[in-house]
């Protein structure tokens, strides 16, 4: 038997965290290891108690979630989920680049906040197609230069794995990769990896990020 994921539970809401924490604590593969009511509180905890999966608000005193995110990749505490109400958390995108490795909104019903915590918890991005336009939007509509010149690392790519580093910039699934190009869901993980192996980049998330500033998809595009 796998040990339980180990969760920490981040926001400056103390009815929000004990929502989360209802629902998570029932669950025999997870567990809430701490809680947190800012960005440092989150760092802290974070030392202490190693969790794998962080559920972080971004908005909060003393620091935000953005910050915190950024300080919890770089010591490796655990993969961050940033929590959020969206249409008032415009940063989104810089979060993301912090080093989140998604994202769940704060109206997620219980099934959605346990796959979260699940996907986060095998390493896996979180970031739904829907959501992917709207975070690409606002970041589109923060930086008016539209042109950007192609980074040198994509001419390492074949005609394929680019095909797919679009697709994966468009937030789509394997599955979804694998009907749009007409490909076996195995043959697309395996390009899917290569991508990201090519490019350095460290999950899917940062595929969507990349595929952006490199040009290579638009804001408008669905």
């Amino acid at each position: 038997m796998t040990d339980p994921l180990r969760v920490l539970l981040v926001d400056d809401h103390a009815m929000v965290r004990s929502g989360f924490a209802m629902v998570l604590s029932v669950e025999d593969d997870i567990e809430v290891v701490g809680e947190a009511a800012d960005g440092l509180q989150a760092i802290e905890r974070a030392r202490e108690s190693r969790p794998d999966v962080v559920l972080m608000d971004v908005q909060m005193p003393r620091m935000d979630g953005i910050e915190a995110t950024r300080h919890l990749v770089a010591d490796d505490l655990g993969h961050v989920v940033i929590v959020t109400t969206f249409d008032r958390d415009d940063y989104l995108f810089d979060a993301l680049r912090a080093g989140a490795s998604g994202f769940l909104l704060k109206n997620a019903g219980p099934e959605q906040l346990l796959d979260a915590v699940r996907a986060a918890g095998r390493g896996h991005a979180l970031l739904a197609p829907e959501v992917t336009r709207r975070v690409i939007g606002r970041m589109a509509g923060r930086e008016a230069a539209p042109e950007r010149s192609e980074p040198s690392a994509l001419a390492g790519l074949t005609a394929r794995e680019r095909e797919v580093l679009v697709l994966l910039g468009r937030g789509l699934s394997n599955g979804e990769i694998a009907a749009e190009l007409v490909l076996g869901e195995a043959t697309v993980k395996t390009h899917v990896s290569n991508v990201l192996a090519k490019l350095h980049l460290r999950d899917r998330v940062q595929a969507v990020i990349y595929a952006y500033e490199a040009g290579l998809i638009l804001p408008t595009e669905d």
